[in-house]
């Protein structure tokens, strides 16, 4: 049976069209959601990708990582620090698993790899500007960081320069070697560039360390700054130290403590 609307009465007509109203809303939101949980119940891909972004040094190199929603729900945006002479390629490991859910960029620092040199010997705070840079051309307005050895260091100095984009920052392998180690010589002893050398005499760790406020996973490594790496924890304001296994490197075979540390602190 029909059930006629009468047009003389302005209160059945006005509900009438709410019903209505409601009725395609609900098959609007039904529809969407349905759309959603298809979506997100696709395998992902991770796309792994070099690009070129433009610094006050040139052009920067950068190895990437995103999925293949396209952007759609992704956590955090994470930018991964080399040291020199290394470039960005020895992320590879976190880049093809952490890319899964976010946006990963892992630069070649400027001067090394395919990234071009400053004029002069690039600083810590050099760096920095250059991956300031990064963040302003890539439009990232919050990420999180990781620093391996001295690029430990130049993450350091990006959440120093940019403390409400910088949200949370790990440090694998900390380079705060005190007055007598430098005098001793210990700095000329470290396995790594000479670059790496220069960036690390004189700069002064204990002063700026303090300085930064963001929450930090330090992750402690039996290499040459397995000493100083503990030290930095006292010195920092959030921190948790954390030890990997003996004789395992962090970034060795398919890092899978480094990863499980990672998601764990930066997931949260």
């Amino acid at each position: 049976m029909t059930t006629a609307v009468r047009a003389d009465n302005p209160l059945r007509t006005q509900h009438s069209f709410e019903v209505v109203a409601v009725t395609r809303t609900s098959t609007r939101t039904a529809a969407r959601s349905s759309k959603l949980l298809s979506r997100k119940s696709q395998p992902v891909t991770v796309h792994l990708r070099k690009m070129y972004i433009d610094c006050r040094f040139g052009q920067l190199h950068l190895h990437t990582a995103f999925p293949s929603s396209g952007g759609f729900d992704e956590l955090k945006p994470l930018i991964c620090i080399a040291p020199a002479p290394h470039t960005g390629r020895v992320f590879r490991p976190l880049l093809a698993t952490l890319g899964k859910d976010r946006s990963v960029y892992a630069p070649d620092m400027p001067g090394s790899g395919e990234s071009d040199a400053p004029t002069a010997v690039p600083t810590l705070t050099d760096y920095a500007a250059g991956l300031v840079d990064l963040l302003d051309s890539l439009r990232l307005r919050q990420v999180d960081v990781l620093g391996y050895q001295a690029g430990s260091l130049a993450a350091l100095e990006l959440a120093l320069a940019r403390p409400t984009q910088v949200r949370k920052v790990m440090m694998v392998g900390v380079p705060l070697l005190d007055s007598s180690e430098h005098e001793s010589g210990k700095v000329e002893s470290i396995n790594g560039s000479v670059r790496d050398k220069q960036l690390l005499q004189g700069y002064p760790a204990r002063q700026r360390l303090p300085l930064m406020h963001q929450p930090t996973l330090v992750l402690r490594q039996k290499d040459e700054f397995w000493e100083s790496t503990a030290r930095s924890e006292n010195l920092l304001r959030d921190a948790r130290l954390f030890e990997l296994p003996e004789g395992q490197a962090a970034l060795e075979g398919t890092a899978a403590d480094l990863l499980a540390h990672t998601r764990e602190f930066l997931d949260t």
